[in-house]
């Protein structure tokens, strides 16, 4: 893959693009917290930047001390720079329990020199497999990228930067799950290497081994949520709950639709191998 020319189609596209800037003012420590794996986790820059390793024996993780009922949540994330096959590093919002929601952010392990790809997911009362497949078009090891979720009454949007890579629109009144528990702000490093590359096939080099995954700005945009009422956290206080953010702007549209046509290497909604039929949401999202 030559990203120098992956990265010019988009040029016309990000030449305003924010998707660099951070706060650098907020800790880690002030949102969040180790969750697993505390051997593994550096903390450096008095809190502002936090790695996570994984070995064949363990991975690592940290999570928000707060659970949220809707907001625009973002992470800075730079993947392993060695070969680093099997490797999954994901940023994701969860609800506990076991009907659970979730909404995943998972990016994908590759040998070094190989194009990676980034897979998002949902969850909502537990009914997962909404996979989505796309090729980075910039080398995630190399720099720092945003990736952010916008959640509000009206749709789910994964942002990579400042380009949207893909929406979920609420449709519950027509019968389509939408996630609607309090979730945590969540960051990770584990073990895919049964699935995460080429399907499995490409597995780990564990003489790599420990892989380190690197992650910035530690602010949260997103409204706390004590009990399980959700809708609270739609009022129209929450910038993220305006109505510019109800719907993608045309310009928006067409980030969009370029990822689509450029990048998507997986959609379930077009999987008929897999699903006799397409989820009753796949024509709202295309």
């Amino acid at each position: 893959m030559n990203y120098c020319r992956v990265v010019y189609l988009f040029e016309f596209i990000l030449i305003f693009s924010i998707g660099n800037a951070t706060t650098e003012d907020v800790l880690f420590d002030q949102n969040y917290g180790i969750s697993w794996g505390s051997r593994l986790v550096r903390v450096l820059d008095q809190g502002r930047e936090v790695h996570l390793a994984m070995t064949k024996d363990s991975g690592s993780g940290f999570q928000s001390k707060a659970r949220y009922g809707s907001g625009f949540f973002q992470l800075r994330m730079k993947m392993p720079d060695n070969d680093c096959a099997g490797v999954v590093v994901a940023f994701y919002l969860m609800s506990k329990g076991r009907k659970h929601d979730e909404i995943d952010f998972e990016l994908l392990g590759n040998l070094k020199g190989r194009p990676m790809l980034l897979q998002t997911n949902l969850f909502a009362n537990d009914t997962g497999k909404r996979e989505q497949r796309i090729r980075l078009w910039f080398d995630p090891t190399a720099a720092f990228h945003s990736y952010r979720i916008l959640w509000n009454r009206y749709n789910i949007v994964f942002y990579v930067d400042d380009v949207p890579i893909r929406v979920f629109k609420n449709k519950r009144r027509l019968g389509v799950l939408y996630p609607a528990r309090p979730m945590r702000v969540e960051a990770s490093i584990w073990n895919g290497e049964k699935w995460a590359t080429d399907g499995g096939r490409t597995k780990t080099n564990w003489s790599k081994a420990p892989f380190d995954a690197a992650f910035q700005h530690f602010a949260v945009d997103g409204c706390p949520l004590a009990g399980t009422a959700v809708e609270r956290c739609y009022a129209s206080r929450y910038w993220w709950n305006a109505e510019r953010y109800w719907t993608l702007s045309e310009d928006d549209h067409r980030k969009l639709q370029l990822v689509r046509d450029k990048y998507l290497t997986y959609d379930y909604c077009t999987d008929t191998k897999r699903f006799r039929k397409p989820a009753p949401e796949c024509p709202f999202n295309q």
